[in-house]
């Protein structure tokens, strides 16, 4: 949600005028996907990066504006938490050794922000959830200083009704430590614990034609991401999920009462619930089920656009699915006066460090293709509802809890990608036309985190209970952690090589 927002007070007139707009611009799209030509370049990747900041003492340092002013790029941009930032590489294509240039490029990018967040004061975290926080971080002042944000905290706050309850039951997500589960219950009157849960997107420009498998694919792939992937065990000082960060922001950004999810009304941070033939699906199922969180409408007519023989902006379509946040997430746009449409993958933390984020986009891009190109689709042969299933259980468990993959039956993750994921990543690199080389490279990253069956997620466990077996009590193992982590990821060793505090 990049739009600006200027408005902070909507009447009802313009709630029912947003949402005609949203259903002409609905009308249009359909139109634009049987008439008008979409962009037919080579498909073009993209990486966004949520980036944390700290101070001193490893607390939550609230100089993202400073910092953003000091570095000066367009590349980096605001985050809802004054403690964040987000960073965006440009598009570039998947071929040769794009991508090893894109870690290169991505290694730049951060040493510049670590700099630069230096002379404010701060420093630079990448990490699914900022193990220091704490729950006097997470309130009004926190947030960013920005119109969207207040309106966005206003309007979700006015629809809820209620405070918003973090409610998450923990376990030992590694399997490894025989501990007692943990459970983390608190209320705020912000929606600051959203900016808790910092991610790494991915974006795919696909055919229109094309989109419904890419997206059906990244569906069935998102459990397999969070499995290998997960980089958030902790939250406010609690052991929770291995992937924290999936029910945290869940719930953060739930506006439904208890009344209304008892009855079954969506949540706006949503799996889906079916397979879907079109990307018109689900830009249908978002003004079908969603109202405006933020009813701004432009006076332009996206029919009339197209009659005129303009590209349509589809403002309204695209700032209303800007408020619902889809784990796989179609994007409409357009770029240098063609449209385009992409998956926005949006499953993954950031970090713990640049090869580790590299290694788990080449991963997913890989086993997309493979997965798009098969005689016979996964999705043909796998209910939603075992994909949802594996995502929920990857994300509470990592590789320890066993997923549901076809021909294989339930299997445990580390297995599953060894024996039969890595080679199709492989062979889909291969077809993407990426060097053997960068290929290599980074999945024998993914390849020797499964033999270790260490993941980010797993190493902040093992690292906290080696500093409580010493007797450091939580709040001071958590930030021995994070400084030894930290250490870790600026040196961009991947983190199956971390070594424990001895």
């Amino acid at each position: 949600m990049g739009q600006d927002v200027d408005r902070t007070t909507f009447s009802r007139r313009d709630r029912q005028r947003y949402r005609a707009k949203v259903h002409r611009c609905l009308d249009a799209l359909a139109v634009m996907l049987r008439e008008h030509p979409f962009a037919q370049d080579e498909p073009m990747t993209g990486i966004e990066v949520e980036l944390n900041l700290v101070d001193r003492e490893l607390r939550p340092a609230l100089t993202g504006a400073a910092v953003l002013d000091a570095i000066g790029s367009s590349e980096f941009q605001t985050e809802l938490g004054r403690w964040n930032i987000e960073l965006n590489l440009p598009p570039r294509p998947l071929p040769g050794d794009e991508w090893r240039h894109l870690e290169h490029h991505l290694l730049d990018e951060l040493a510049v922000a670590r700099a630069k967040a230096q002379d404010c004061t701060s420093r630079l975290v990448m990490i699914g959830i900022l193990p220091t926080l704490e729950r006097d971080h997470l309130v009004a002042e926190a947030i960013s200083d920005d119109e969207r944000y207040a309106v966005l905290n206003e309007q979700m706050l006015t629809a809820r009704g209620e405070p918003i309850r973090i409610d998450i039951a923990g376990d030992d997500p590694s399997g490894r430590h025989s501990v007692e589960p943990e459970r983390l219950v608190a209320d705020f009157d912000t929606i600051a614990p959203e900016a808790a849960c910092t991610s790494m997107q991915l974006h795919l420009q696909v055919a229109p034609g094309e989109f419904a498998a890419y997206w059906n694919a990244a569906q069935c792939l998102a459990g397999v991401q969070l499995a290998v992937g997960a980089n958030s065990p902790f939250l406010l000082g609690s052991r929770l999920w291995a992937e924290t960060r999936i029910p945290l922001f869940g719930q953060s950004c739930d506006v439904r009462s208890v009344e209304l999810r008892n009855q079954g009304v969506r949540p706006r941070v949503w799996f889906g619930e079916r397979w879907i033939n079109s990307i018109l699906d689900l830009f249908s199922e978002n003004a079908r089920y969603f109202p405006g969180l933020m009813p701004v409408t432009e006076d332009t007519d996206p029919l009339a656009d197209l009659e005129a023989g303009r590209v349509p902006g589809l403002d309204e379509l695209r700032l209303h699915n800007g408020t619902i946040w889809r784990w796989n997430r179609p994007v409409y746009d357009i770029a240098d006066g063609s449209p385009h449409v992409r998956v926005e993958n949006r499953v993954l933390p950031a970090g713990p460090t640049a090869v580790d984020m590299v290694a788990n986009a080449l991963f997913f891009y890989g086993l997309l293709r493979v997965l798009v190109e098969a005689d016979r689709p996964l999705w043909s042969s796998m209910s939603f509802e075992a994909a949802e299933e594996n995502f929920t259980t990857a994300a509470r468990h990592g590789m320890e809890g066993p997923l549901y993959w076809p021909g294989s039956g339930w299997i445990r993750p580390d297995e599953l990608v060894l024996r039969k994921l890595l080679p199709q990543a492989h062979e889909g690199l291969a077809r993407w036309g990426v060097s053997s080389e960068v290929t290599d490279r980074y999945l024998s990253v993914i390849e020797r985190r499964c033999v270790t069956r260490r993941t980010g997620s797993a190493w902040q466990l093992d690292a906290v209970a080696a500093l409580e077996a010493r007797g450091a009590d939580r709040r001071t193992a958590l930030h021995g952690m994070l400084a030894r982590y930290m250490e870790a990821s600026a040196a961009n060793e991947p983190v199956h090589t971390w070594p424990l505090p001895s």
